[in-house]
C-alpha cells in the first residue's frame, strides 16, 4: 500500500501565471509528489473526490474555521491578492467619483460573502458609508450568469434583497434601477470605447495607491488549503507545500522581468511594483500577512458576515505548528 510520502497530493488552482512553474514541473516540490490541475473556476474542495488540496475561498475558510469546521487546512499562502477599488462601477453619466459618494445608494453584487466583496465594501466603510443604509441587491452580473448560491448558505440581511429572475447587475445599472455594482470582473464589452460604464474611480489606480500605503497591504482573497486526511497523515507537507509555492512565485517573477513582452509596458509596471512593494508583492506567511489577515477577520466581523469576532489565530494552527517545527515561515 502507497504511503502519504509517495502517494500523488493533487492541487487544483485556478491558471495563475505565477503558478505556471509548478503546474509545468520546473520547480518541485520535494518529497511531495505534486500533481497541479488548473482549472476554470475555484474549486469547492470538500465536494472534488480527486483534489487532495487547493485554492480556497478566504472568507468561506475563515468563517468556517471560526464555526469549529475543520476539515480544511489552511496555509498563509494567498494565491489570488488585489486591489478592490477598480471593482466599483457605475454609469457615465453618474456624478459619483468616490466611495463616499454611494451612501445610502442601491448597490448590486455578486455574492454577499465572498472575499473580494467584503473587502470591496471595506472601502465604503473606510469612506464613513454606513453598509445598512445602502440598499443591496444580489445577484449575476449578466443574465447569462445567473444561478448559484450568491449567500454563501446567509440568510439574507434586511438591507439585502436577492435578485429576482431575470435581473442582472448590468442590467439594473443600465435601466437606472442600480446607482452601483461591485464585481471580481468586468462585463463584456466593458473596455470599448462606447461602453455606458466606468469605474466609480476615475483614477483607480491612485485610490488603490493610496489605500495600499494607508493599510500597509495587498487584500488577499484565495488561498491554499489542503483536506486534513492528508495534513493528518503527513504534518510536514504544509510546509513543503509553502517551500514550493514560493520557489514557483520566485521562478516567475524572475522570468517575468526578464521577458517582460506580455504587454508594451509590462517593465514599466514591474518597476513600479517593486518601488512600492520590494520584489514580493504578494508574500506569503504569517508573519508577512498578520495585519491583513487580522483586517479581514475584523471586517467579516463588522460588516454583519461573522455574528461573532474572529480571533486570527484560529484561522493557521497546524501551519504555525509545523512552521515552528521545521522553520518554514
Amino acid at each position: 500500500m502507497a504511503t502519504s510520502l509517495d502517494t500523488p497530493l493533487h492541487l487544483g488552482v485556478r491558471p495563475w501565471s505565477h503558478l505556471v512553474p509548478l503546474a509545468l514541473g520546473e520547480v518541485g516540490a520535494p518529497p511531495l509528489d505534486l500533481r497541479v490541475a488548473r482549472l476554470a473556476v475555484t474549486p469547492h474542495l470538500l465536494d472534488e473526490r480527486d483534489l487532495d488540496a487547493g485554492e480556497t475561498s478566504f472568507s468561506r475558510y475563515t468563517l468556517a474555521r471560526a464555526a469549529g469546521d475543520d476539515r480544511l487546512v489552511g496555509i498563509p499562502a494567498f494565491v489570488m491578492r488585489g486591489f478592490r477599488h477598480r471593482c466599483i462601477l457605475v454609469r457615465k453619466d453618474s456624478p459619483a467619483a468616490d466611495a463616499a459618494d454611494l451612501a445610502g445608494a442601491r448597490i448590486g453584487l455578486t455574492g454577499w460573502p465572498d472575499s473580494g466583496n467584503t473587502w470591496t465594501r471595506a472601502v465604503l466603510r473606510r469612506a464613513g458609508v454606513d453598509l445598512t443604509g445602502v440598499q443591496w441587491m444580489v445577484g449575476p452580473l449578466t443574465p447569462e450568469a445567473a444561478g448559484g448560491d450568491r449567500m454563501g448558505g446567509m440568510a439574507p440581511p434586511p438591507w439585502v434583497r436577492l435578485a429576482e429572475p431575470g435581473e442582472s447587475l448590468v442590467g439594473g445599472l443600465l435601466d437606472g434601477t442600480l446607482d452601483a455594482i461591485m464585481t471580481p470582473f468586468m462585463p463584456p464589452g466593458f473596455h470599448r470605447d462606447d461602453t455606458p460604464l466606468r469605474p466609480l474611480y476615475r483614477d483607480y489606480r491612485a485610490a488603490e495607491v493610496r489605500y495600499g500605503e494607508e493599510v500597509g497591504f495587498i487584500p488577499g482573497i484565495h488561498l491554499i488549503a489542503v483536506k486534513r486526511e492528508r495534513v493528518e497523515a503527513r504534518p510536514e507537507l504544509l510546509a513543503d507545500l509553502m517551500t514550493a509555492l514560493r520557489a514557483s512565485q520566485q521562478a516567475w517573477w524572475a522570468s517575468y522581468r526578464k521577458h517582460a513582452d506580455t504587454t508594451p509596458w509590462a517593465l514599466a509596471e514591474i518597476d513600479d511594483t517593486e518601488r512600492r512593494y520590494g520584489a514580493d508583492w504578494m508574500p506569503y506567511g504569517l508573519a508577512a500577512n498578520r495585519s491583513m489577515i487580522n483586517a479581514f477577520c475584523a471586517e467579516l466581523h463588522a460588516q454583519g458576515i461573522a455574528e461573532a469576532p474572529i480571533d486570527p489565530d484560529v484561522l493557521f494552527p497546524e501551519y504555525t505548528k509545523i512552521a515552528t517545527e521545521t522553520g518554514v515561515e
